[in-house]
């Protein structure tokens, strides 16, 4: 680490380790890094609003049961509740953003032949979907 910044050649667990941080400040630094690479902060409150809002004008609800949602009062589908404590979308795919994302654009590309209709979500419509979603404990 050359005036505070990993290069290339160098791992973040050698980093955390301490065998490369010459601080404390260096190690919270890399600290908050990895959690927010992780997917562990939360994203920004508009985008979860949005996504609220995004859930309710696609149909959605009419397959789900989404919490704070009023339109989404479904119940052919799985309710959608504590969403983001969930370890699997579908059963079968990990719950992380990113695998969200594509279950909402095109979920036939995760599971070939659900029943989770392609709703023709764009790709930020369903990053805030996905944050409203992952952000239901």
């Amino acid at each position: 680490m050359a005036d505070g910044v990993i290069d290339g050649r160098e791992s973040l667990r050698t980093v955390l380790a301490g065998k490369r941080c010459s601080s404390s400040f260096d190690l919270i630094t890399l600290l908050v890094v990895a959690l927010l690479l992780a997917g562990c902060v939360d994203p920004p409150a508009a985008d979860r609003e949005a996504g609220r809002r995004l859930l309710a004008q696609y149909p959605c609800g009419r397959c789900h049961r989404i919490p704070g949602v009023e339109a989404a009062t479904g119940d052919v589908a799985v309710p959608l509740e504590r969403f983001g404590r969930r370890s699997y979308i579908a059963g079968r795919i990990p719950n992380t953003p990113e695998h969200l994302v594509t279950w909402l654009i095109r979920p036939d590309a995760l599971v070939p032949g659900t029943t989770m209709p392609d709703l023709g979500v764009s790709e930020q419509d369903a990053r805030r979907m996905a944050a409203y979603l992952g952000a239901l404990k």
